[in-house]
């Protein structure tokens, strides 16, 4: 087993439950975090061998465009679409971060991390 990662991926999206959030923006980042077998990809050194990380990107980047007020759901909809497209990958994780967010005082990001636990969902 090993670890693949895909780490700062930045959009510019409109997320948030605040009129001003969903007019103007904000820059997000999101970050995940897989374990796989990587055994025959690193004998092979062929794609076909391997989880593809430009369709992870791709995966992310269309849930990014799809609107929601909560970090939340927005991090579960990520969770979701890469758990059906990605099947054969194991426990994987999805933090998404929000710069800037509104609250009283500074703060730099906001962030939401979930988990998705393959073991768990094949009991299910």
């Amino acid at each position: 087993m090993g670890l693949l990662e895909l780490e700062g991926l930045e959009f510019y999206s409109y997320h948030g439950c605040l009129p001003h959030e969903k007019a103007a923006g904000n820059l997000f980042t999101v970050d995940f975090k897989a374990e796989t077998d990587m055994e025959k990809a690193a004998e092979s050194d062929s794609l076909e061998d391997t989880i593809d990380y430009g369709k992870i990107y791709e995966t992310i980047k269309r849930e990014m465009s799809v609107h929601s007020d909560l970090l939340e759901h927005l991090a579960g909809r990520i969770v979701r679409a890469i758990a059906a497209e990605f099947p054969e990958l194991g426990d994987f994780s999805v933090r998404v971060s929000k710069r800037r967010p509104p609250v009283s005082g500074p703060a730099a990001w906001s962030r939401v991390t979930l988990q998705h636990r393959k073991s768990c969902t094949q009991e299910k």
